[in-house]
């Protein structure tokens, strides 16, 4: 047999299976892929089959359609249509089914990937297991200690901080260069900080330069901040 003759029977074949109407276009972009079909050969052999009779041809406009010839096939009563209807809706009913199922499978098949696997749970659980007894170990250990501060002395240590603050920014205030001259006066400290500030309208350099010729060591120098309280 041609390919020609190949491909005609092939078209034939298709039309009397699938038993629906079908445009050259159709059927080109139906067997094309799987069989090679160019398309001028389609065409070509569904108007050969139309002229031998073996299918039918129906002209919309300027496009024309192909079908199987209806008269190879048995009649179908109503009894039987009905039946099929049915079927049919069995059958919808149960793609419909599947396809949810199909769906619910995808999404836990998703959530599966995304989690852990048994190898690498295990190994986690081992790993808390090994951090939870590093931190009982180091419960039992300040639990066990004997050197714990009392209230008392805890309020001790407050209370010497707040001294120390409290003086820290005394000193801080010597050479701040914010305060008035009044209460300069009001103070033998503000008198040294008038003192310092007196000598640098004077002095050639700057402040910072001044206060390192004279050994004071300022919070930027040592890089700390004046707590808030």
């Amino acid at each position: 047999m041609s390919k020609k003759d190949n491909g005609a029977a092939l078209i034939l074949a298709y039309l009397n299976e699938k038993n629906r109407p079908y445009s050259a276009q159709d059927v080109f972009s139906n067997l094309q892929k799987q069989h090679g079909l160019g398309k001028t050969a389609v065409v070509k052999a569904m108007e050969l089959l139309a002229l031998e009779g073996k299918i039918k041809e129906k002209i919309y406009g300027k496009q024309k359609i192909y079908f199987a010839d209806q008269a190879q096939f048995k009649d179908v009563n109503d009894a039987d249509l009905k039946s099929m209807d049915h079927q049919i809706s069995e059958l919808i009913g149960e793609v419909q089914s599947l396809t949810q199922s199909c769906r619910q499978l995808d999404a836990e098949l998703k959530e599966l990937n995304s989690s852990l696997t048994t190898e690498e749970m295990v190994s986690e659980i081992q790993e808390l297991k090994a951090e939870c007894s590093g931190y009982r170990a180091r419960l039992e250990k300040i639990k066990s200690a004997s050197n714990h501060i009392t209230p008392e002395e805890k309020d001790k240590v407050y209370k010497e901080r707040d001294l120390y603050v409290k003086e820290w920014k005394k000193r801080k205030r010597l050479y701040n260069p914010s305060l008035s001259l009044v209460r300069v006066k009001l103070h033998m400290d503000m008198l040294l900080k008038y003192m310092i500030n007196s000598i640098l309208e004077g002095y050639p350099k700057s402040k910072k330069e001044f206060l390192e010729e004279v050994g004071v060591e300022t919070d930027e120098d040592c890089k700390v901040v004046l707590p808030n309280t």
